[in-house]
């Protein structure tokens, strides 16, 4: 196989139907940004939109905007513009809270249903690496259920699926190595077992097609400030099966949930549908921004919507494998991500023999920004370098670059500087 060079990857931009995407975004020059999985990038409308709600719905509309200019209606709006991304039907997904807030209302909502259907299944089967919040969340309701939570390794909760088992907590695409659940396969073994299963799509919602309905999911909760660039503590959205909908009241009994809220009655009723997953007041200024970012993605459509992104994606990601291989072999570098594309999110993984933290703290100051994730010490898990793949504003040679930029911190060995192993509050 022909080694890969530079100019590859500028043809390759050449040709991209995708580039124009990238104009939607504000992206420092001086930088190649690998971390879009953490948090996306700024859209360029995004500023204009949220100054407009401050000066003109917020500063001269006052309180009339909730009326005026839409505000009680954006959790839904915006939740009807991701649904496209998930499929979802309309009105059958809201934006609203956070992501754990709203996991602590499907997961409750889940068990409720299987304490209807099946009292004898009194176990939650989720695995050790999926993320700490989920994990935390779903321990705090076992305990209040009286419910046992299981963990099982990456890969072996389909073989925990017993009669005993009442819900399977998932994350479509794992945080840490990047690894891609087939949904509707793992769904269907879920329904098969008996179990309700809980998806959590913080790192596939905008990142990967998801189909919802086609799946036949129960419960599905996700993040807005990933892939869907959001902003920092984007709100979250939540989305139930028509089926489940309306058989449980979720446990957070807010205002914004009751079939009436402007009646001001003392007793609770729940709304029909999604809007019963509404809690409290939502929050309008990252609403706005929000929105912008949703339709960033919404402008793939023309060009082929999360199909077309898919396939941009897999290819950053297969050249950034390929450019380790060739580039990096002299190094004490291991992918930890599937190479298999279809098995994969749009992230790749690399665990190094040595200092993790302190290699990406000097990529960073290179201006190439990944991120660090720390392995359980406890287990023996690996720390993690990861790179997260946004088509909507990656370019091929940014992949180059990215490697380049990566071969010369490892070959040059400035990673030992002691100045990139103090770690910071957020690592």
């Amino acid at each position: 196989m022909t080694t890969l060079q530079r100019q590859d990857g500028l043809a390759l931009d050449a040709a991209d139907r995708l580039a124009p995407l990238r104009e939607q975004f504000t992206l420092p020059d001086d930088v190649i940004y690998l971390d879009g999985n953490s948090l996306g990038a700024l859209p360029r409308a995004t500023a204009a939109r949220v100054q407009t709600v401050l000066t003109e719905e917020w500063g001269e509309g006052l309180i009339r905007s909730w009326n005026t200019a839409g505000w009680i209606d954006l959790p839904r709006r915006v939740g009807n513009k991701i649904a496209r991304l998930v499929g979802a039907a309309p009105d059958e997904l809201v934006v609203t809270d956070s992501t754990s807030i709203n996991l602590y209302k499907v997961l409750s909502a889940a068990l409720a249903i299987a304490r209807a259907d099946a009292p004898q299944r009194r176990v939650i089967v989720s695995e050790r690496e999926n993320f700490p919040t989920d994990l935390y969340m779903a321990q705090s309701l076992a305990a209040q259920h009286g419910m046992q939570l299981e963990l099982v390794e990456q890969g072996q909760a389909l073989g925990r699926l017993r009669d005993d088992v009442a819900v399977l907590l998932l994350t479509q695409v794992n945080y840490r190595s990047g690894a891609l659940y087939d949904m509707a396969a793992v769904t269907a073994a879920a329904h098969a077992a008996g179990a309700l299963t809980v998806w959590d799509l913080a790192h596939s919602a905008g990142a990967v097609p998801v189909d919802l309905n086609g799946a036949q999911a129960d419960f599905a909760i996700g993040c807005g400030y990933k892939y869907l660039n959001g902003g920092p503590g984007a709100p979250a959205f939540v989305w139930v099966h028509a089926r489940h909908v309306n058989r449980v009241e979720q446990p957070l009994s807010g205002w914004h949930g009751h079939a009436a809220p402007f009646v001001f009655t003392p007793d609770y009723r729940p709304a029909q549908g999604i809007a019963r997953y509404l809690c409290g007041t939502p929050t309008l200024l990252s609403l706005a921004a929000l929105d912008c970012g949703v339709d960033t993605l919404l402008a793939a459509e023309p060009m082929g919507g999360m199909q077309a992104l898919r396939r941009k994606s897999v290819a950053l990601s297969d050249l950034f494998i390929r450019l380790v291989h060739e580039q990096l072999s002299a190094h004490p570098l291991t992918i930890a991500t599937p190479l298999d594309a279809a098995r994969r999110g749009s992230q790749v993984s690399l665990t190094f023999d040595g200092d993790g933290y302190a290699v990406m703290q000097a990529l960073i100051a290179r201006g190439v920004i990944g991120d660090f994730r720390a392995g359980d010490k406890t287990r023996g898990d690996a720390d993690l370098l990861r790179f997260g793949f946004t088509p909507l504003y990656l370019r091929h040679i940014d992949v180059f670059d990215a490697v380049q930029t990566l071969r010369d911190v490892l070959d040059s060995g400035v990673w030992r500087e002691a100045r990139f192993a103090r770690k910071g509050a957020v690592t």
